[in-house]
């Protein structure tokens, strides 16, 4: 693989995993809010956030579960994946300053179509926030040279 470009369909394997990490920053957490439109004061208000069971403000969940689309896209299968579907369940909250970990790993392979399954989980401090699964386009030797 070269390490910018990825992998192609026909070099993955079930078994394969890859990572990325980030850091969630304040700066993160106020342009995801104006660019998404989702200005919930749990993510933007401490003084209201203080108030829910969170006891402090946390990042959008989308934000946090954007981490895999960079594991995906920077690491495995890599540049020119094509995302066709992501399952997520929210394990736990990030937190400003948080590193998230994204992982994903190869499940199944479906060569034909140039389909991966993968499975995806994001953890800070070593604890699950994230779990889930996503289905994702490869691209192909074969396809570029035909």
């Amino acid at each position: 693989m070269a390490e910018l470009n990825g992998y192609d369909i026909e070099d993955i394997q079930v078994g394969m995993s890859a990572s990325f990490a980030k850091t969630i920053t304040e700066a993160d957490i106020v342009l995801f809010a104006a660019v998404s439109g989702d200005n919930n004061a749990v993510h933007i208000n401490e003084e209201f956030a203080q108030s829910t069971a969170f006891k402090g403000r946390i990042a959008h969940g989308m934000l946090s579960a954007s981490v895999i689309s960079a594991a995906i896209a920077g690491r495995l299968p890599g540049a020119g994946t094509i995302y066709l579907g992501q399952n997520l369940r929210f394990k736990a909250p990030v937190r400003p300053g948080d590193t998230v970990h994204a992982t994903v790993t190869v499940t199944e392979l479906i060569a034909d179509k140039r389909r991966v399954k993968l499975e995806t989980v994001c953890t800070v401090a070593g604890k699950v926030v994230i779990e889930g699964d996503a289905l994702v386009m490869a691209t192909s030797r074969a396809q570029r040279a035909g």
